[in-house]
């Protein structure tokens, strides 16, 4: 039986979840409402069932990365139950309110940035740098998380660029085909999106059953109500919010037709589906932002409206080093309130 601080930390792991859909989750949808291929009602329909089946049907590999790269498991084996608990809560709180703080200002920052950040930041302010696993993050974490922007951009420019090509003496009648491409590709992209960040969920929920006893050293697998609840909580969590990212995204980067819709999101789906799949945890934020702006730059430089941009790069730098110490402070305050010594 876990106790109430176990169902506490789930209680707040799902809240994360929950909390990634709305803010995260206006991400798949954007393009294909700002290009005005598709109702939003009937798109936000459509995204949270892929959004949902996603994380059941594509592995959770991602959520292993989470479970062993992020902190050091030897190092929290020395820890109470309680205090290790605690640090997951407050790590989870500095994330949740990182989130909310960049929702209500309309900036599409990453929840993946800001889980690691504030994970990093509780468990800085409870044990010390040795309770991160730095090599891991630096390699399995950090690596994916910032080279998928770069490869989401270059592979929205040559997806447009290519299209541009194949059809450029094409009748503007032609748009009609992107119009209805964009439906498959979309649900494409929410259930890649979904599968790659409920797992990071997950992946959390894995080190709070490892905290309680209810987990093995090896993470051997999940039980079923994890990977339904973290599902449940991130489609949910879209059915009732995202549409302050979906107008900057899908209105305040580029001027969005069918067919950059479509080019943004083919790149975006490509690169996080195939992330899911290895193990590699990305920002969709970070990746449809990127290619937006990948298809945007692949007509003309001018094309893309950079202090958008520029206001999208802030927060994603911003997002760690906030989050972390949103995640200490709560750290060094609970713990020092409720820990045990």
């Amino acid at each position: 039986m876990f106790d109430l601080l176990t169902y506490v930390a789930l209680g707040m792991t799902l809240t994360f979840a929950f909390v990634n859909g709305f803010h995260d989750g206006g991400n798949v949808i954007a393009t294909i409402i700002g290009s005005r291929s598709m109702h939003p009602l009937r798109a936000l329909a459509l995204a949270t069932l892929a959004e949902f089946i996603g994380p059941v049907i594509l592995g959770t590999a991602v959520s292993q990365t989470i479970f062993e790269n992020i902190l050091n498991r030897q190092v929290l084996a020395y820890l109470s139950q309680t205090n290790l608990s605690l640090m997951i809560v407050c790590g989870l709180a500095g994330a949740i309110i990182w989130n909310l703080i960049t929702w209500r200002l309309r900036l599409p920052s990453s929840s993946s940035h800001a889980l690691i950040g504030g994970l990093i930041g509780a468990s800085l302010a409870t044990i010390g740098g040795s309770g991160v696993a730095w090599d891991k993050v630096v390699s399995t974490v950090a690596l994916p998380l910032l080279g998928a922007p770069i490869v989401a951009f270059v592979g929205g420019l040559l997806a447009f660029s290519t299209i541009a090509a194949l059809f450029a003496k094409a009748h503007r009648s032609l748009s009609r085909l992107f119009v209805n491409l964009q439906t498959p590709c979309m649900i494409f992209l929410a259930a890649s999106q979904g599968s790659n960040d409920a797992q990071k969920s997950m992946g959390v929920v894995a080190l709070v059953l490892f905290a309680s006893g209810g987990a093995s050293q090896e993470n051997a697998g999940l039980p079923h109500w994890v990977v339904l609840g973290c599902a449940a909580a991130l489609a949910a969590g879209l059915c009732v919010g995202g549409w302050r990212i979906v107008k900057t995204v899908g209105y305040g980067i580029c001027r969005m037709e069918p067919v950059h819709s479509f080019a943004s999101q083919l790149a975006a789906s490509t690169v996080i589906l195939v992330a899911s799949l290895a193990g590699g945890p990305v920002s969709t934020t970070q990746v449809v932002s990127a290619s937006v702006m990948g298809v945007g730059a692949s007509r003309r430089l001018s094309g893309v409206r950079w202090q958008t941009a520029r206001s999208i790069a802030y927060a994603w730098f911003l997002t760690v080093p906030f989050s972390a110490g949103i995640g200490a402070c709560a750290g060094w305050i609970v713990i020092g309130l409720f820990g045990q010594p």
